[in-house]
């Protein structure tokens, strides 16, 4: 998996993650915890499904260089 999500981008996911992850708790939803365990995997590990599949990329290193 290539990178393709940059510092900003990976902090609203975080707080996202943990938005959800709370709200996962509060309503005992199991879909909002799969949802908010995804979310913090995209920002961990800095890809983005959605912006994979559309070529988005906004990661400031460009990764495509060899």
């Amino acid at each position: 998996m290539q990178k393709n999500i940059g510092i900003v981008d990976r902090l609203v996911r975080l707080f996202l993650a943990f938005t959800f992850l709370f709200l996962a708790w509060w309503e005992s939803s199991w879909v909002t915890l799969v949802f908010s365990l995804f979310i913090f995997y995209e920002a961990v590990a800095s890809w983005c499904l959605f912006y994979q599949l559309i070529g988005k990329n906004t990661c400031p290193i460009d990764t495509n260089q060899k």
